[in-house]
């Protein structure tokens, strides 16, 4: 008992000895940064660098007077949806980001990220000095680097305004932005910044955006043992890539809640229980089935955007897939599904390949809701695996539509100038002119047998009669995009176009006629808001009277005729009103069937291309066929409903 004092005062020497020993470690390190700090000065100063620290300080100061909020919100994620609000394809480029606001992140993240990354970020001004005698002592002690010498804001500074390129110009520049940072944004809108910004591997970037990719579920929704493994990620994403390493990210971990712990973030019990929880991965978020709908989607929100804004296409297209946006459309997945899959099941036999590995005989189709003037399905081509969907035939390939432009600029026009479906028309060759199929020539019949029967003398005539120039005013009018010069001849009347026409085209001047003459520019946007669901873009569909009303009608009553006397006989759908017209070209290398019910208006076209003929192929063929399987199944369970009503 009379020892014990002794060697209690030995202990407590010892102890003081080993404190002391520290001190002096820690203390000696200061005054070797330090002199190392004004011997970089010194040689700074005698060599002229200062000069490039002032350009760096200009230039620092330069980014920091164009900077807003808006510079830390770019690359977002954006949304897709159909016409029943379900979330049908998300918009990213490579860097996968959603963004959330401060009171969004949860405090557990924003807590782990200070403990791990910058302990004094509510303290220093951007750089923090003690912060890299920190780490020049844990790398001294440990041997390895367990805490990071540049601030947070440092690292926004670098991730936003810099390159991670490793040179002394970059480091200091990277501490003048940091500087110039905190005297503009309050540490709160630093940390949004920054925790939104981060990358977590694997293409995500910010919070949100890894929760839902590594645990299938929000921010707001982790628990603490997540968070803290989430936050171990961005000081090494290559090593701490949870789906590569996840012992060593679950090692960097454990590391954040400790050091959470020791800062008195999380109790003892806490940072037990995230300790001994086990982290399974789930990154299983939701797949979307590409279609021909995504690429005509993203068009016409380009477009919109376009003309909300004002800018250019390639800057409107870019921000469509880094600006956060909700689109919502007027596509209905189940009708797209039903017209794919009727277009490859009527196709199936023909499976001929291009030397490019692509199915030779393709198809395109568009259909437009005629109540509301939006496209409900739009496809581009046959389904292959493999084969990319970035062509669209239905808006991006123009063909000669045949005879199913006779009814635009030449009968429709005619009516609105005395003619009528009974009107007596003479069918008969013409010199120079063109011949009927099979060369049959009934002589005098009436406009409304001329139509049904797709007779080539009677429009060749009727459209000379009204002269060119009439007859193409009406594509104009209807936005037909290709309209050539060299067009303006006889053989217009036939579809003999320079160009021709899309199936989008074809399709919204054939929803005109039953819309009572009223001409609507297709489109299948129906709303842009930004990420807080501000309205962006409201479309308002272009609205055009090009055919008198009286003529439209008229023209769908003959058009009626066409689906049970005509050309189409035999495929009228049970129980509906439909009417429409066949087109095939010379050689029968395109073939077209376009047609409307009360409901709906579907365009189709059939074809190589590049255009060859095919023997089998006319309107009345394959294109007849899909539109008539196809809206026959679109239009079950709907009632009876006139057209043009």
């Amino acid at each position: 008992m009379e020892n014990e004092e002794p060697l209690k005062k030995k202990r407590r020497k010892k102890k003081k000895r080993k404190k002391d020993m520290g001190n002096l470690f820690f203390n000696i390190t200061q005054l070797a940064i330090l002199c190392i700090f004004l011997g970089v000065c010194f040689i700074i100063f005698q060599t002229g660098y200062i000069q490039k620290i002032f350009q760096l300080h200009q230039e620092a100061q330069q980014i920091m007077e164009t900077s807003t909020a808006a510079d830390f919100q770019t690359d977002q994620q954006g949304e897709v949806y159909d016409k029943d609000g379900n979330l049908i394809a998300l918009l990213k480029n490579d860097r996968n980001l959603i963004y959330l606001t401060s009171d969004e992140i949860p405090d557990t993240v924003k807590e782990a990220f200070v403990s791990i990354e910058d302990k004094r970020f509510y303290k220093h001004h951007g750089f923090d000095p003690l912060a890299i005698i920190r780490a020049a002592k844990s790398i001294i002690s440990s041997e390895s680097i367990t805490q990071g010498g540049s601030t947070i804001t440092q690292q926004l500074a670098r991730n936003i305004y810099l390159t991670h390129t490793v040179r002394w110009e970059r480091k200091v520049e990277e501490i003048f932005i940091a500087m110039a940072l905190e005297k503009k944004y309050s540490k709160e809108e630093l940390l949004e910044f920054y925790i939104n910004n981060i990358y977590f591997s694997n293409g995500y970037y910010g919070i949100q955006a890894a929760s839902q990719g590594y645990f299938n579920k929000d921010a707001s929704d982790l628990s603490l043992s997540q968070a803290a493994f989430l936050c171990a990620i961005p000081n090494s994403p290559s090593l701490y890539d949870p789906l590569k390493h996840k012992d060593d990210t679950l090692t960097r971990r454990d590391l954040i809640l400790k050091n959470m712990l020791d800062d008195g973030m999380i109790s003892e019990s806490d940072c037990q229980t995230a300790l001994n929880e086990q982290i399974t991965l789930d990154n299983s978020s939701p797949q979307f089935t590409r279609t021909w709908a995504h690429t005509y989607i993203y068009e016409c929100a380009t477009r919109a955007l376009m003309e909300a804004t004002g800018e250019d296409y390639d800057t409107c297209h870019e921000k469509l897939y880094t600006g956060g946006y909700r689109v919502y459309t007027s596509i209905d997945m189940d009708a797209q599904a039903l017209l794919q899959d009727t277009i490859d099941n009527e196709l199936e036999a023909y499976n001929t390949m291009n030397s490019n590995g692509t199915y030779a005989l393709q198809a395109s189709a568009v259909t437009i809701d005629n109540e509301t003037g939006l496209v409900t399905a739009i496809v581009g081509g046959r389904s292959q695996e493999g084969v990319s969907q970035d062509y669209n035939r239905a808006y991006l390939s123009f063909r000669q539509p045949g005879s199913s432009i006779k009814p635009l600029i030449v009968y429709t026009p005619a009516l609105e100038r005395g003619y009528s479906a009974s009107s007596t028309v003479i069918d008969s060759k013409e010199v120079d002119g063109p011949s009927n199929s099979g060369n049959r020539y009934a002589g005098a019949i009436s406009l409304r047998t001329a139509v049904e029967q797709s007779k080539n003398t009677v429009a060749y005539k009727l459209f000379k009669e009204l002269t060119p120039e009439v007859g193409i005013s009406y594509l104009l009018d209807m936005n037909f995009s290709s309209i050539k010069d060299t067009d303006y001849t006889p053989a217009a009347a036939l579809g003999g176009l320079t160009t021709g026409a899309s199936s989008l085209e074809m399709t919204a001047a054939y929803a005109t006629l039953e819309n009572e003459g009223v001409y609507r520019q297709p489109t299948c946007i129906t709303m842009i808001t930004d990420m807080d669901g501000n309205i962006v873009v409201m479309p308002e569909q272009e609205e055009k009277q090009v055919y008198q009303s009286s003529a439209a009608h008229e023209m769908t009553n003959i058009l009626e005729g066409v689906l049970t006397r005509g050309t189409a006989h035999g495929n009228a759908i049970p129980g509906m009103p439909c009417a429409g017209k066949t087109g095939t070209t010379n050689d029968n290398l395109d073939g077209w069937f376009v047609g409307y019910t009360g409901y709906y208006t579907t365009g189709v076209w059939v074809g190589f291309d590049s255009p060859r003929s095919a023997k089998a192929l006319s309107g009345a063929s394959y294109p007849l066929a899909i539109w008539n399987t196809y809206m026959t199944e679109l239009h079950q369970g709907l009632t009876s409903k006139a057209l043009n009503d």
